[in-house]
């Protein structure tokens, strides 16, 4: 029989971590290549490359390394590649699936993964998260449905997927919406069918700066007011509630709103901004009238990304229709 041909990519992250000496921390020093040997199923399943890409910590990756990362994930697609995996690091994995998932144009399936267990911990998930992964990238079902993120048996969609919880074995949930599917008996079962995606072409630039603020109680306007002459090119602020500021962020908003893109979304990790319920000073109807726009169910740190991304393709007067919900 011949087997599909399936490409891993490893970036590091606590999958790949390790400590070198008793009582010693943790840090990336397993190669994919070494994590391949633990899942040995997986040669009953694909013709797999694996490469090792680097092996960072995922708090150190950065957008140049992940367009680099992109480009090797197209190669493998264009030359046969029926699905992409790629291993990192937990903290930013959200992010890293919402980058590419506006990036990627192929029907094959680009799946992302980690680990919350290093590889020397006894119960580690690496190696079931990358079987789990493997099998959703092998999928016939999965195609069309973008970038996902698969762990603990379950595939969560690039952009609803939340880290949420620091250390649990259950981190990732995707809020209100939960999971789009599962892995059932090591068959892949999808709960939805998959959706409309807006896409974005590569960036021009990778220069640009998003800011991102949150705001907090009696949080003072002295970044904010310096926004502009620090050179950025957007602005995200994480807001209360359903995307509310304070009177005197309401007035720095307005002017920096005059020049650069603001972007309001909500600090609460769960539920959308709102558009017409507040209209007090610092409401989102205020802000909207000051020339913010509310994210909607976009996380701000999602949120970013988007406007990072529109920025660097100069189509960042396409922002509202990123945001609006189909």
């Amino acid at each position: 029989m011949d087997l599909p041909k399936l490409a891993i990519a490893a970036l590091g992250g606590t999958v790949s971590m390790q400590a070198r000496h008793v009582g010693e921390g943790v840090i990336p020093t397993v190669s994919g290549e070494t994590l391949l040997t633990t899942v040995p199923e997986l040669k009953n399943l694909a013709r797999v490359t694996v490469e090792t890409l680097g092996l960072h910590p995922s708090a150190s990756l950065n957008f140049d390394f992940l367009l680099s990362v992109l480009h090797w994930a197209n190669y493998q697609v264009e030359n046969g590649a029926t699905g992409v995996v790629i291993t990192q690091g937990t903290d930013t994995l959200e992010e890293t699936a919402a980058f590419f998932d506006y990036l990627w144009s192929h029907h094959a399936p680009l799946i992302l993964t980690g680990a919350m267990r290093s590889a020397s911990q006894v119960g580690a998930d690496g190696p079931a998260n990358l079987l789990d992964a493997c099998r959703v990238a092998l999928a016939q079902n999965s195609r069309c449905r973008g970038v996902q993120v698969v762990m603990s048996g379950q595939i969560h969609h690039a952009n609803t997927v939340r880290k949420t919880d620091s250390l649990a074995l259950q981190a990732f949930s995707s809020p209100l919406v939960g999971p789009v599917g599962m892995l059932v008996e090591g068959t892949v079962r999808y709960l939805r069918e998959p959706f409309q995606r807006k896409l974005l072409p590569l960036p021009q630039q990778t220069t640009q700066a998003v800011a991102l603020l949150e705001s907090t109680l009696s949080a003072d306007t002295l970044l904010l007011d310096n926004i502009l002459e620090l050179g950025y090119d957007g602005l995200v602020i994480a807001g209360f509630g359903a995307g509310h500021v304070s009177e005197q962020w309401a007035d720095a908003v307005e002017t920096i709103a005059k020049k650069i893109p603001v972007l309001i979304a909500t600090r609460t990790g769960s539920g959308p901004t709102a558009q017409s319920s507040y209209g007090f000073t610092g409401s989102e109807m205020d802000l909207i009238r000051r020339g913010a726009l509310m994210a909607g169910f976009l996380c701000p740190r999602k949120a970013r990304i988007l406007l990072w991304l529109l920025v660097g393709c100069q189509r960042q007067d396409e922002l509202a229709f990123f945001l609006a919900q189909d």
